[in-house]
């Protein structure tokens, strides 16, 4: 693992409309030394301007804005930085709000009330891939399938693709898997190819976002 010296520092941008939030997280990442703030925006439209200049890594967005929301904002920043993080970071857990949110692309969905720990700990996770959802959040997006009738594409893994599925969001390689299973890494990939096909990813990170916003594998 590299030293928090060599490790290149996590840009993240704070998107909200109230100042005093922004100040309030602003301090609050200052003492991390691997978080780097490298801008603070506003309005939506604030934001994306401050997203192309400065590229940052994750994205802190509010939802709730005069102008451009942060839902339309969320939308267009993954389309302008698709490898951008977004995490949502808002007072509201309610449907209108959570599930355009994530059709928007936020990566991850957290309370305003989370404790400043949870709060690094998701840009953490971000960066390397791994969202954080609120609780309740990730009970809405499992709950939503069953209410609409419909069979989670994920009940058609095998228990081996499950297996693999874990490993992967657990950021093992293919060559990592292929010994945990005892396997060839041509049989990790085959593996890999059936989960992409079945859970309608295209790469390993979607595949892993969808591990956990429906409790496939643990935090």
């Amino acid at each position: 693992m590299k030293s928090a010296d060599t490790m290149k520092p996590i840009k993240v941008l704070l998107v909200d409309d109230h100042e005093m939030v922004r100040i309030g997280l602003s301090a609050m990442l200052a003492t991390e030394e691997d978080v780097e703030i490298v801008g603070e925006a506003a309005s939506g439209e604030e934001a994306l301007a401050l997203a192309e200049a400065f590229r940052p890594d994750v994205v802190l967005m509010d939802l709730v804005m005069a102008g451009m929301d942060g839902i339309e904002t969320t939308r267009r920043l993954v389309r302008l930085l698709p490898d951008c993080k977004v995490i949502v970071l808002t007072s509201y857990v309610d449907d209108e709000k959570v599930y355009p949110a994530m059709e928007a692309g936020a990566f991850g969905y957290l309370l305003k009330t989370s404790r400043a720990a949870d709060i690094t700990r998701a840009i953490r996770n971000a960066a390397e891939g791994r969202p954080t959802l609120e609780p309740q959040v990730a009970t809405k997006m499992i709950s939503r399938f069953r209410r609409f009738g419909e069979t989670p594409p994920h009940e058609e893994l095998t228990e081996r693709e499950r297996e693999v599925l874990r490993l992967v969001a657990k950021g093992k390689s293919n060559r990592d898997i292929a010994e945990e299973l005892g396997i060839g890494i041509k049989t990790v990939k085959f593996h890999l190819s059936n989960i992409f096909a079945k859970l309608g990813v295209e790469d390993r990170t979607q595949a892993v976002v969808y591990a956990f916003r429906h409790g496939l594998v643990d935090e």
